[in-house]
């Protein structure tokens, strides 16, 4: 099968080439724009359970319960706060943050754990649906990455310090 095309058609075709790719850039710029202006924590607002499991210095890996609640603050969807208690048979945390995301989506904050007495600063980033950020102290530190898609999160804690060594995977739904 042979295709044939007159100097007419490919000039044609080239200007509505120069049309619409233009129009189509603009409008998936637009777009892009919309997903960035709407924040990457537009998917948390809400309360969260569920369950998980822990594992310590010892090995040995626990079932945990866990509660999130997530508020933004302001109408960014930059900015929120959060609190997440866990609790097993025999280790517990409640963590509290305040967290803000600029336009680059780089992730500062401060953070408590309020069983502990302790706190310090959060330094991260947002990629797409994933969260990954680091929460530091004088005495402690941990890694943190958390997916989030519509209702469900996944969220993986690597902690260090203070005489503890805790890895922790935990499946949040939104109620």
């Amino acid at each position: 099968m042979r295709f044939a095309f007159s100097r007419s058609s490919l000039w044609h075709g080239a200007v509505l080439g120069c049309f619409l790719l233009p129009l189509l850039s603009a409008l998936c710029a637009d777009s892009q724009r919309a997903l960035a202006a709407s924040g990457p924590f537009a998917e948390f607002s809400g309360n969260w359970s569920g369950t998980g499991t822990i594992r310590q210095g010892d090995n040995k890996t626990e079932r945990i319960r866990c509660s999130a609640s997530y508020r933004p603050r302001g109408s960014s969807q930059r900015d929120i706060d959060l609190q997440l208690r866990c609790a097993s048979d025999t280790y517990n945390f409640d963590l509290a943050g305040e967290f803000e995301a600029n336009e680059t989506n780089q992730i500062s904050g401060r953070w408590t754990e309020r069983s502990r007495s302790i706190g310090g600063t959060v330094i991260g980033s947002v990629r797409g649906d994933r969260i990954q950020i680091h929460v530091e102290s004088s005495a402690f530190a941990a890694d943190l990455v958390m997916v989030t898609r519509s209702r469900r999160q996944a969220v993986t804690i690597d902690s260090q310090g203070g005489g503890q060594f805790v890895k922790a995977s935990i499946a949040l739904l939104r109620r």
